[in-house]
């Protein structure tokens, strides 16, 4: 008698073999970030380079603006929707691997020796990279978010997770990278393009990673019990969305510790990080104590946990507060916002100069 293999409809019995799918989540995740963690930490390679531009705002406005038209025209077009995850994931992570690469490749094609001494248009096309980069991020993001708040909470977890270890993976290549080589401008070349290419390498796994995760029986068992309307879809909708998600979330939800149980303490604790202003103020013109390297030291260290960590909460709370078939487009919608953000404090930092 043939035997018959029974799929439970209910999500918390479902079993993810060797938490293979929240792995590759996680690795998903921090390939979303490590690109753009990539051009900004080699901000030595390009400041080197290009010594009369501010390399490090102008890689921020050119990499957060675009990233936020991409999330604007996945809301706003309703013919993105019949575009599949797979495809969308592909297409973001093969423009992150273009991205790293135009920089090595300018170097190669270049028929001078001498590092400074750069082809015409070389500015140019490194800014065209970041732009490139940014667009991926808005597409892999955007729709990865996206597909993680229609699954059981820990994979939005692991996503974020991911995106916070990129960080810390790309400074440890980086430091690597520069610390085998010597200190001079050939050094500093080679160093660079090592590191890109170790990074490329790492996208390309994502690419693999992402078409695998399609096959896993955990993941083919939530997407046949989700519903199959869209929710990428018109302005109207987008608003209507990020109207409902001001509502309190119900139950308990967990991140990597601690999460609090509704949305309102989240944003309330988010809202209080304003605080780290006049705290910093202080540090720079309090008394003595507060000018030496120890409060500065925690106070960043506290801006940054605050922020990863309630970005992340309010990531996880975000689709539960809303109805089942919107959960998808709240997290993208969350991600919008969140661009929005970035966005605004780029362009904030030019203040500084102007």
């Amino acid at each position: 008698m043939e035997a018959v293999k029974l799929v439970s409809s209910d999500p918390s019995e479902r079993r993810d073999t060797y938490r293979v799918a929240y792995i590759i989540h996680f690795l998903l995740g921090a390939g979303n970030l490590l690109p753009w963690n990539a051009l900004i930490t080699a901000v030595d390679y390009f400041a080197y380079l290009y010594p009369t531009n501010h390399i490090e705002k102008v890689f921020s406005v050119a990499y957060m603006t675009s990233s936020v038209v991409v999330l604007l025209v996945m809301m706003s077009w309703g013919g993105w929707s019949k575009t599949t995850l797979r495809l969308r994931m592909n297409l973001g992570f093969s423009m992150f691997v273009m991205s790293l690469m135009i920089a090595p490749v300018i170097d190669w094609a270049s028929s001078s020796t001498k590092l400074k001494e750069r082809p015409s248009g070389a500015y140019g096309l490194t800014v065209a990279a970041v732009v490139i980069c940014g667009l991926a991020d808005g597409l892999v993001g955007g729709s990865l978010i996206g597909s993680a708040g229609k699954l059981p909470k820990q994979y939005m977890q692991a996503v974020f997770a991911g995106t916070a270890s990129s960080g810390i993976i790309i400074s440890m290549l980086r430091i690597i990278t520069k610390a085998s080589l010597p200190q001079t401008p050939k050094g500093l070349k080679i160093s660079a393009h090592l590191y890109f290419m170790v990074a490329t390498l790492f996208l390309l796994c994502c690419i693999v990673f992402s078409n695998l995760q399609h096959k896993l029986p955990v993941m083919q068992q939530y997407h046949q019990s989700l519903p199959q309307e869209s929710t990428l879809c018109s302005g109207t909708k987008f608003w209507a969305v990020a109207g409902k998600i001001k509502r309190p979330a119900i139950g308990k939800s967990l991140t990597a510790f601690y999460v609090p149980q509704s949305i309102t303490r989240a944003i309330w604790a988010a809202t209080a990080r304003l605080l780290f202003y006049p705290l910093f103020i202080v540090c720079l013109h309090g008394p003595k104590w507060m000018k030496t390297e120890v409060p500065m030291v925690v106070l960043t260290f506290m801006l940054g946990f605050t922020n990863g960590y309630l970005t992340s909460v309010l990531m996880i709370l975000a689709p539960k507060s809303v109805p089942f078939t919107e959960s998808e487009l709240s997290a993208i919608v969350m991600t919008v916002f969140l661009g929005f953000g970035l966005v605004g404090g780029s362009v904030l930092g030019w203040f500084w100069i102007l």
